[in-house]
C-alpha cells in the first residue's frame, strides 16, 4: 500500500522523536546537536511546523542514521514464509532489507566429515547460532565446540564445515551476499556453516 503524505509526514515525525529518545536525549539535548531551537523541534515532533529538508538531513545525521532511513515509507509486507527444502533439512527466508543476505534453519544429525579435502572456502562472512543440541565447526585446523544458545561468527574465506555433536542439533544461520553465493557454488544449495548441508558438501 502507498502511504499518502499525510501518513508519512506523521510516521517521520514519530521517527524522530523515538530515534531520540532511544539515545536517552532530551528535546533540549537534541535540539543542542541540531543547532535548532528547542521550541523548533518540540513542534517538529508534534507536527506543528512542516518538515524542511534541510533539518531533516541534520536530524537524520544528528541521530545516526539516513535521509532515506528517516523518510522510507512503512510496508505493509512484514511476513515472510520460508521456502523449504526438505531433503536437506532446510527453511530458508530471504532478507528484504538487504536482498544480498540470507537466513537458513537447519536441523543436523551427521558429524563434520573428517575429510578435511569435504571443507569449503569461499568469500564472504556466516554467523550462526545452535537452537538446540550441540554442534562442532571445523574451521582451519580447529575444532570448535558450539553449545545450545552460542553463537559463531567467521569469515567464509578459511576452510569449515559443521556437523551435530552427539545428537541432532539445530541451527540458525546468517549469511552475507558473498557468503550465499559460495554455498550456491559449491552445491547448487545452501546450508548453514557446513556448505549445503550437514557434514559439508556430499562428493
Amino acid at each position: 500500500m502507498t502511504q499518502n503524505d499525510g501518513e508519512l509526514d506523521s510516521l517521520v515525525r514519530k521517527r524522530i522523536r523515538a530515534l531520540r529518545v532511544a539515545q536517552g536525549w532530551s528535546l533540549e539535548e537534541l535540539a543542542t546537536r541540531a543547532k535548532v531551537s528547542q521550541s523548533t523541534l518540540s513542534r517538529i515532533e508534534n507536527g506543528q511546523r512542516r518538515l524542511a529538508l534541510d533539518q531533516l538531513v541534520t536530524l537524520a545525521r544528528v541521530l545516526d542514521t539516513s535521509l532515506d532511513q528517516l523518510v522510507e515509507t512503512a510496508s505493509d509486507d512484514v511476513i515472510t514464509s520460508p521456502v523449504i527444502d526438505a531433503a536437506h533439512g532446510l527453511m530458508r527466508w530471504a532478507v528484504k532489507g538487504d536482498p544480498g543476505m540470507s537466513v537458513m534453519r537447519q536441523r543436523m544429525t551427521e558429524p563434520p566429515p573428517d575429510n578435511p579435502s569435504r571443507m569449503r572456502a569461499h568469500p564472504g562472512r556466516e554467523w550462526l547460532v545452535v537452537l538446540s543440541g550441540t554442534a562442532i565447526l571445523m574451521l582451519g585446523h580447529r575444532r570448535f565446540r558450539v553449545e545450545t544458545n552460542q553463537a559463531a561468527e567467521f569469515p567464509t574465506m578459511l576452510p569449515h564445515a559443521i556437523g551435530a555433536d552427539g545428537g541432532p542439533c539445530e541451527i540458525l544461520g546468517i549469511f552475507d551476499r558473498d557468503a550465499r553465493r559460495g554455498h550456491q557454488r559449491d552445491s547448487g544449495s545452501q546450508g548453514v556453516g557446513g556448505d549445503c548441508e550437514p557434514g559439508g558438501p556430499r562428493p
